[in-house]
């Protein structure tokens, strides 16, 4: 494959690597075995901001990626945009598993990771399309209501006050024009962005600060111990330390082949729409955007003033196989399609086009919480599992992992991730059994909930079992 065609087949994988403004030539892959001070398995999110924290710390550490494609091939490069406080684990999931200082230790944490990245980004010097709109959740129908004020009553309980407002049916609508929305939570705690833009411009800034990245080097086992080390197909890496920060693909490891599921999310994406028609839907602050729907929806408004709309529906595939094939799902990406439609019936009406279709795997761990610790008797960091909340999760893990690794006790290295150890899924075909039975019976949830008016009681055995 030449070098100009390789670019462009990665560039196919999402809109965001197609316009990332960066060349998508792959790096050299390595050759030979080498001796490093911390090598890193993983050239997203998570893998870039731990290079980028640990040089910033030691300067002179020899530090290593290695990457089975390109930087920004996985979720960091496929994903919404939605930089924003989410946690993979709710705040009242938090409060009742670790306390409501921990819960509210770790909300306040999130928060400021989203100052964090705009703050790297203006010191780096990249242009990832930051807009600090914030978050709009959305009730679409009254059987959305109690969800919302749920999240509302969990904040007031934990004494976060500041963090988010209720909205009337007429105060959405003063920001954006969406069809059957009753209420609104808004928060301006929240930022759209590029990511493939921030995920290659993350990738210099690490290069810049003296770690090397080699691409196309897939690594195919690891070993801790006395002498850490990464295989590759083209030579070995020996480290102090390995980082493993391949969130769903470290699936694909036989030594983690049940400590993730490859879970995938699915997004479509229209054309440019015309500033006249934006007259008409509003969305001028280009707030992060979501419904209460429980298979989940995401929505943002693109840089150049397209609407980008995710959701999940996409199978399972038995085995957590991951391959290309599975980024594309017909039947979903229709109904991601027919949904924007139904929130924006304009769009049909003037005839707006769908251009892109991707798709990829995010990791999600059996009990929902992440992972960001480090074994200094194995040598061994991992930070994983962030079940599609992982846009400002993964700069809160390098932080977390390049404290860590480099001894320093700080207020994030106590939180409980530091400590969390990922519970085996079921072995097969359990684990395929399971995970459909929660598609499935959250797909039926969300139908009856939309053609009844009542909401889902929270205590069906599907919601029960996946509650988080």
């Amino acid at each position: 494959m030449g070098e100009l065609a390789a670019g462009s087949v990665y560039a196919q994988y999402s809109f965001w690597l197609e316009t990332c403004g960066d060349d998508l030539t792959p790096r050299p892959r390595l050759e030979g075995t080498i001796d490093v001070d911390v090598a890193i398995l993983g050239a997203g999110f998570t893998g870039l901001w731990t290079a980028y924290y640990l040089l910033q710390r030691e300067p002179s550490a020899k530090v290593v990626i290695l990457e089975q494609k390109i930087a920004g091939f996985g979720a960091s490069g496929r994903n919404g945009g939605w930089l924003y406080p989410g946690f993979p684990v709710s705040l009242g999931e938090l409060a009742s598993r670790y306390g409501v200082e921990t819960a509210r230790a770790i909300h306040y944490a999130m928060r400021a990771t989203v100052d964090e990245v705009e703050r790297v980004l203006r010191e780096e010097g990249i242009d990832a399309h930051f807009h600090r709109g914030g978050v709009l959740r959305l009730a679409r129908g009254i059987h959305q209501v109690p969800a919302l004020e749920e999240t509302a009553r969990t904040l007031e309980r934990l004494g976060i006050t500041d963090y988010a407002e209720w909205l009337s049916a007429e105060a959405v609508r003063e920001r954006i024009r969406v069809t059957n929305a009753v209420a609104g939570l808004y928060s301006s705690h929240g930022a759209v962005i590029h990511p493939g833009r921030l995920v290659r411009g993350l990738a210099r800034a690490v290069e810049r600060r003296g770690a090397t990245i080699f691409e196309e080097t897939p690594v195919i086992e690891f070993r801790g111990g006395i002498r850490p080390v990464f295989r590759t197909p083209y030579g070995d890496v020996r480290a102090r330390v390995l980082v493993l920060a391949g969130e769903a693909y470290l699936s694909q490891l036989r030594q983690l082949h049940r400590a993730l599921i490859p879970i995938y999310s699915l997004i479509v994406l229209t054309e440019p729409i015309p500033d006249e028609l934006w007259n008409e839907l509003g969305w001028s602050n280009r707030e992060l955007l979501s419904s209460q729907r429980l298979t989940v929806d995401y929505l943002q408004r693109t840089a150049d003033g397209r609407i980008m709309f995710g959701g999940r529906g996409a199978p399972y595939r038995f085995g957590s196989r991951i391959a290309d094939a599975f980024d594309r799902h017909g039947p979903t990406h229709e109904m991601l399609r027919q949904m924007c439609y139904e929130w924006f019936p304009a769009l049909r009406l003037h005839g707006i086009r769908f251009t892109h279709a991707w798709g990829g795997p995010l990791g999600v761990p059996r009990d929902w919480m992440p992972t960001m610790r480090y074994d200094p008797r194995t040598g061994i960091a991992m930070a994983c599992g962030y079940t599609g909340q992982g846009v400002a999760t993964a700069n809160l893990a390098g932080r977390i992992l390049a404290d860590l690794i480099t001894g320093r006790d700080s207020e994030l290295t106590r939180f409980p991730m530091t400590q969390h150890r990922l519970r085996p899924w079921e072995p097969e075909p359990l684990r395929w059994l399971g995970v459909r039975f929660v598609q499935i019976g959250y797909e039926r949830l969300d139908r009856i909930a939309e053609s009844t008016g009542r909401p889902p009681s929270g205590k069906s055995l599907v919601e029960r079992i996946a509650a988080h």
